[in-house]
């Protein structure tokens, strides 16, 4: 069986997109491999319970038996991808248990393939979460999110060194369009065969871009 990818869409601040982040990533594996498993750890309506309920399961990480009933589930090698949106306000709690723990050092013994997907902003409290990211998780599995529609000009440079997924920003109307609850990137896909539509083409970017990072985390390509 080749690894189990786990992805980890977090930031330490709200309205980053990282819902959006964690949907886009989690209808696309769900169409890739037929099958995924979300973690909705969010206290912002709507969440990704909301958009996607029928793959999303929500998680606590407010004591310790919601943190290690999460990273049990996390941890295990089952062939099934996993994807968490995890909330501003867990941030410190999920990222200390994932080092007390040596997460990264136990999924390499068991197969299984993290990779942590940061929204980037300007702020202080996110560069200085940015940082303790770089002390826990190898280079390779920590990816910097520059979201357009949140960063309207360069990627600070306290990022760039490291890797880099961009996200392009869409226009209001689209986003509005998006953000309604029973939205479905695919279903959109299936509904709307007009390639040179703008959404069209940033869902079809967006996946092909996940797929590469999929094919990495599973493959070692």
């Amino acid at each position: 069986m080749s690894r189990t990818p786990v992805y980890i869409v977090c930031s330490p601040r709200p309205f980053v997109g990282k819902t959006l982040i964690a949907r886009v990533l989690t209808e696309y594996l769900l169409l890739q491999r037929g099958s995924v498993l979300a973690f909705d750890i969010n206290v912002k309506e709507p969440s990704l319970l909301d958009y996607l309920p029928r793959v999303t399961e929500t998680a606590q990480v407010d004591d310790t038996f919601g943190k290690m009933a999460l990273m049990d589930r996390l941890i295990l090698h089952d062939g099934l991808a996993k994807v968490v949106d995890l909330g501003f306000h867990a941030f410190d709690e999920f990222f200390d248990t994932f080092a007390e723990i040596g997460f990264i050092k136990e999924a390499v013994r068991r197969q299984v393939a993290p990779v942590v997907l940061f929204l980037a902003d300007t702020d202080r409290n996110s560069v200085r979460a940015h940082d303790r990211l770089q002390d826990i998780v190898p280079p390779r599995q920590l990816i910097t999110i520059d979201n357009e529609h949140i960063l309207l000009g360069e990627l600070p440079s306290v990022y760039v060194h490291g890797r880099v997924m961009r996200i392009r920003g869409l226009p209001p109307f689209l986003k509005t369009y998006i953000d309604r609850v029973n939205f479905s990137f695919t279903g959109y896909l299936r509904a709307e065969p007009d390639a040179s539509t703008e959404l069209n083409q940033w869902i079809r970017a967006n996946y092909t871009t996940f797929r590469a990072l999929e094919l990495e985390l599973t493959q070692g390509r």
